[in-house]
């Protein structure tokens, strides 16, 4: 058949393999064969930086395109909803809309409710979204004191016990090796935790790992349910599956059912969220578990340039086995190959205190500024998140905006709830002639928004930048409306804010970025600063085992490979002005510094208070 328009735009089989060619255009080899290996087993071990996510959205979109996939019978998990949404875009613009992509939770959370009336009855429990309000009154029944900071750390045990499979019962003989929240002894903890199973089923509730617990024990239970699922379902693909928890692959295993079909992705280098039940062990083991698989490395990278791809497959090529470590834990790390240009080599930062590290940060980065980098461009990482106050304060003082990352969902703030609702009501009784980007402003200024930046850090800034970030988001739509040569409304604006709201895709926020090394997975920005590479803090002190330093080392890779270009590494002799200068460099430093021939007799001052090689 020719198509319409006559002789010369050739068969719906030519236009059927140009789409294909297009979909597989642009990717190199080893990306080319993820998208073409469409029956599972796969297994990808993917670098950090070598396009995972373009390969395997460009996988479902040519399994569609050559009628090998349906898109309503493909899952996509992930991890985050941000990734979730990122790849939902990646494929509606490569024509593949209708995929099922979500996390673990969110896909298990929409089965339960449509399947909980006829496997079960009645009306599926209240959702607990957070377990803070139960875990305080479970200890104030066992008379216990307990502050924030003990209710969130009681809260990530009881998670680790649940995504553990663990019970109440069980959990004591797994976790007699584990540091307890507040050095409670275990017995305590397990009595806590069975208090809080009590209050939830008293109350009848459910949390986020009984979303997965129950799915899975309806999948297991019920084989209508369970036919029914699997029919829906065909093709499997998951991401980060070196983040996999035993009871997420138990959930995966029951939506598989004994089938194959399924791609996973991930990297073992960089599994660091241990302490959440995660294991490297399932996407180690795949090949063993399927022994037909097809196992494809994705190692050319494209993020950063050859200086920072160099420092940190030399830092995991230190690594070395260690007495006590988990056996299979040591697979040989994946060496990156860098694609892009030369850069500037890593930069090496002495400084004599915290607070002067702060300020010779905030120097450097006023420099990246000065030069044309972004400020949404770079990022400072740390180890844990009370490291995060100096530099707040050195940037107020220095009038560079910076955004806290790691903290409250965006649209959870009570700022942006406000700020969301009033622009709701003011779409309604807008007109066209109304100038929707004033507008915004004019409402957001009555919350707190202003022109300028504060100068204060803390609650303040944070209510701020929420705001700052509504507006830009507002200029952005506006412009891009404009060169569209449509008109920008408020009402478009407002179903904007809406349609994020709904799948927690938060707005870029213009400012430095300040975010744990743990939060900071998944980014990248074109200046890094890796601040307090200490011993104590990198690795962390509470790290003794093998196995714990060697995640310590992994998080440390995952800080370098978020950079593009800039990568600066620093550290201080003490924490506090004129203190004793105690402390020493991270021992992982050691091999990367000797590697570029950093000796400390060449470093030269830089900056109030530091000593610093390039």
């Amino acid at each position: 058949m020719v198509t319409a328009g006559g002789a010369g735009l050739g068969t719906d089989a030519d236009l059927e393999s140009t789409l294909e060619e297009r979909i597989l255009s642009g990717l190199d080899p080893e990306q080319r064969e993820v998208a073409t290996t469409l029956r599972g087993p796969v297994c990808v071990l993917a670098g950090a930086g070598t396009g995972k996510t373009r390969a395997i959205t460009h996988r479902i979109a040519y399994g569609i395109a050559t009628g090998v996939y349906t898109p309503q019978k493909v899952l996509a998990l992930t991890f985050t909803a941000r990734a979730a949404n990122e790849m939902r875009n990646r494929l509606r613009g490569l024509g593949a809309a209708g995929v099922q992509t979500r996390t673990f939770h969110a896909a298990a959370l929409r089965q339960l409710q449509y399947f909980w009336p006829q496997a079960v009855g009645g009306p599926l429990p209240g959702l607990v979204e957070h377990k803070a309000r139960l875990i305080t009154e479970a200890a104030q029944n066992m008379r216990l004191s307990t502050d924030r900071a003990a209710v969130r750390d009681l809260a990530a045990e009881i998670e680790w016990a649940k995504v553990s499979m663990l019970t109440p019962d069980t959990y004591p003989s797994r976790a007699a090796r584990r540091d307890m929240p507040l050095n409670y002894d275990v017995r305590t903890v397990q009595r806590l935790y069975q208090s809080y199973e009590e209050l939830k089923t008293d109350r009848q509730l459910i949390d986020f790992e009984d979303v997965l617990l129950l799915t899975v024990a309806v999948l297991e239970e019920d084989e209508r349910v369970a036919a029914t699922v699997r029919e829906q379902y065909r093709h499997f693909v998951v991401d980060e599956y070196q983040d996999v928890s035993p009871l997420q692959q138990r959930l995966l295993d029951a939506w598989l059912g004994g089938r194959d079909d399924v791609c996973v992705v991930g990297d073992a280098s960089q599994t660091i969220y241990s302490f959440t039940g995660a294991t490297s062990r399932h996407l180690l083991e795949f090949p063993a578990r399927h022994p037909q698989a097809r196992v494809i490395e994705l190692v050319r990278d494209y993020r950063s340039t050859p200086q920072v791809v160099e420092t940190a497959n030399r830092l995991l090529a230190a690594r070395r086995p260690a007495r006590g470590s988990t056996p299979g834990a040591w697979a040989t790390p994946l060496r990156l190959v860098a694609q892009r240009p030369d850069g500037p080599r890593p930069s090496w930062n002495e400084y004599a205190d915290d607070e002067a590290e702060a300020a010779g940060t905030a120097a450097r980065i006023q420099d990246l500024i000065d030069d044309g980098v972004p400020a949404s461009g770079i990022a400072v990482l740390f180890r844990t998140n009370g490291q995060s106050q100096a530099f707040e304060t050195a940037l107020a003082e220095a009038g560079i905006g910076f955004q806290l990352r790691g903290t409250e969902r965006f649209f959870n703030r009570p700022e942006v709830k406000q700020a969301v609702v009033q622009l709701r009501t003011a779409a309604r009784a807008a007109e066209a002639t109304d100038e929707p980007t004033r507008l915004v402003r004019d409402i957001l200024s009555s919350l707190g928004y202003s022109d300028r930046a504060p100068r204060s850090t803390g609650a303040v800034r944070e209510r701020w930048e929420s705001l700052a970030a509504l507006v830009s988001l507002a200029d952005r739509m506006a412009a891009e409306t404009a060169a569209r040569g449509e008109d920008f409304l408020l009402p478009a604006f407002a179903a904007e804010l809406e349609r994020r709201m709904a799948q927690q895709d938060a707005p870029v926020m213009n400012g430095v970025t300040l975010a744990s090394l743990h939060s900071a997975k998944g980014l990248e920005w074109d200046a890094v600063f890796l601040a307090g590479l200490s011993e104590g803090l990198v690795p962390i002190g509470f790290a003794e085992t093998a196995d714990e330093i060697d995640e310590e080392r992994r998080l440390l890779y995952v800080g370098i490979t978020r950079a593009r270009e800039h990568l600066v590494l620093s550290w201080t002799l003490s924490r506090t002005p004129g203190g004793k200068p105690t402390r020493k460099p991270s021992r992982f430093l050691e091999a990367l510094r000797e590697a570029q021939g950093d000796r400390p007799a060449e470093r030269r001052p830089r900056g109030r208070g530091a000593r610093a090689h390039s």
